[in-house]
């Protein structure tokens, strides 16, 4: 019995896209919009050849998901930080080569005395 071979995976990234959103649980954060950082890594299958053509069709394009990601925070006001976390990820997983998604999402303005907080959620497609 012949095993198969893990898939070829290709990393696609998003550092630091800032954006405003309305995000928060407080008071103070419901009044307006706040910054947030987003982070993206996807886990994606390249079923292409060793060296592909040169052709933004056969890839992900990180484009796509820096849209994705400012739409997502113009859904409305959104309680926790999980929540949209949750939400760009599974937007990421609608396309079908992407195996895994881990957005982190920080919110770098919360307290004066802290860089940022925040959460990184991970989700993978199922099967």
């Amino acid at each position: 019995m012949t095993e198969n071979p893990s898939p070829r995976l290709r990393r696609v990234f998003i550092r630091g896209l800032e954006l405003q959103a309305r995000l928060g649980v407080h008071a103070h954060e419901k009044v307006g919009p706040q910054r947030i950082v987003v982070h993206v890594e996807l886990d994606v299958r390249d079923d292409g050849p060793d060296v592909g053509e040169d052709d933004l069709a056969r890839v992900v394009d990180y484009e796509q998901v820096v849209i994705a990601a400012r739409q997502a925070v113009t859904g409305g006001h959104v309680l926790l930080v999980e929540t949209l976390a949750e939400q760009m990820a599974a937007l990421a997983l609608r396309d079908a080569r992407v195996l895994r998604a881990r957005v982190s999402i920080e919110k770098p303005d919360a307290f004066s005395d802290v860089a940022a907080v925040g959460v990184t959620v991970e989700r993978a497609r199922a099967g």
